[in-house]
């Protein structure tokens, strides 16, 4: 199979070459293709939600496992979408305040899944899971197929979550019918994954809306809490609620050192001496002398420089967001020069931060050795 490369300026919809990029890229989506596509999270790779056969064939092409469900995503109007009148049997009062606030947007809403649904989607489970995505690329091309599209993040699974078209290709070239490039992704994270059936409101991965804002809207969550293992090691994972939840995902080859962040004065390197943080990550780079060590630097660290290193220059340690967007990026980078050792420093949990330290958990389970 030979994988189209499609391009398409996010910014000029209605311009010819635009145009034909959407009806190319529909059209496969319609007629049971694969196709990649551009979010504001992340790149996923999408079928016609409703077709079982396409979406066994993102199974293959990702060689993810059947007990893990996909996300459909929808377009349209937020009230009385008939795309959403497909696939959910109902819709409960908490559910309907959120996509007033958030959709289109990142957050993934479990609900109970209509019969239309078929059973891969949802791994045989009784709730499937709705996003709407903002990207204007993503929400056209979905409005224009004309029907929902099931998209799991568009690599190989267990691996980093692609943010470029470029990422797509490094894992799935050959394996998948086109990749709509619409430049790197916004927010860089999945979605936040909640389920809105429950009182409390249970929040099973965190992502850009985050639990306050939620619990303005909607009254009462909590996070789930679970040790993360690897899926090899999971006796029944169809048994999971939820997607992803407790399991080894976002890994990178490499081995991934964590250093929590969670540190006070954590810019103290403006007085002359490194903060806290600095100099647990400076101890843990030193913990691997002799290795072929890549770092996730923050801009502004300041860092004696070591043989050996390859750094990434992450964002400033205060834009939570800039390093979200950047965080798979930097990981791929690191994985392909060959490092032996990545060293990251992990940021403090308020916003976006809570979805950062979910991701490097996961990823970083497996790859300690």
């Amino acid at each position: 199979m030979t994988t189209l490369r499609l391009r398409i300026d996010p910014t000029r919809l209605d311009a010819p070459e635009s145009r034909a990029a959407l009806e190319q890229a529909a059209a496969i989506l319609r007629s049971g293709g694969l196709l990649a596509l551009p979010t504001e999270t992340v790149y996923g790779l999408g079928a016609n939600a409703l077709d079982a056969e396409a979406v066994a064939r993102i199974f293959a092409a990702k060689r993810r496992p059947s007990w893990d469900p996909i996300i459909v995503h929808v377009a349209g109007p937020v009230q009385n979408n008939p795309m959403l009148g497909a696939i959910a049997a109902e819709i409960p009062e908490p559910a309907r305040r959120l996509m007033e606030a958030f959709w289109p947007g990142p957050l993934t809403l479990l609900l109970p899944r209509s019969a239309a649904v078929p059973d891969n989607v949802t791994a045989g489970r009784p709730l499937v899971g709705v996003r709407m995505p903002s990207h204007p690329v993503a929400f056209e091309l979905i409005r224009l197929a004309g029907v929902p599209v099931a998209a799991p993040s568009a690599n190989l699974f267990g691996r980093i979550s692609p943010t470029t078209a470029q990422h797509v290709l490094d894992d799935l070239d050959g394996r998948i019918d086109a990749v709509l490039d619409a430049g790197p992704a916004l927010h860089g994270l999945e979605s936040t994954v909640l389920d809105p059936c429950q009182s409390p409101m249970v929040i099973y991965r965190p992502g850009a809306i985050g639990a306050d804002r939620i619990r303005a809207i909607a009254g009462e969550v909590v996070l789930f809490e679970s040790e993360v293992r690897d899926p090899d090691q999971i006796e029944n994972p169809s048994a999971l609620p939820s997607p992803g939840t407790g399991i080894r995902h976002y890994a990178p080859r490499a081995q991934l050192a964590l250093v929590d962040g969670q540190f006070s004065d954590p810019e103290g390197h403006i007085s002359g001496a490194p903060s806290p943080v600095q100099h647990a990550f400076l101890e843990e780079v030193r913990r691997h002398s002799g290795k072929r060590v890549g770092l996730m630097l923050p801009a502004g660290w300041r860092f004696e420089p070591l043989a050996g290193l390859v750094i990434f220059e992450w964002g400033k340690w205060d834009a939570l967001e800039e390093l979200a967007a950047r965080l798979y990026s930097g990981l791929r980078t690191l994985d392909s020069a060959g490092c032996d050792v990545i060293v990251c420093p992990v940021p403090p949990t308020g916003g976006i931060g809570a979805a950062i330290r979910d991701r490097l958990r996961k990823a970083a389970a497996g790859t300690q050795r």
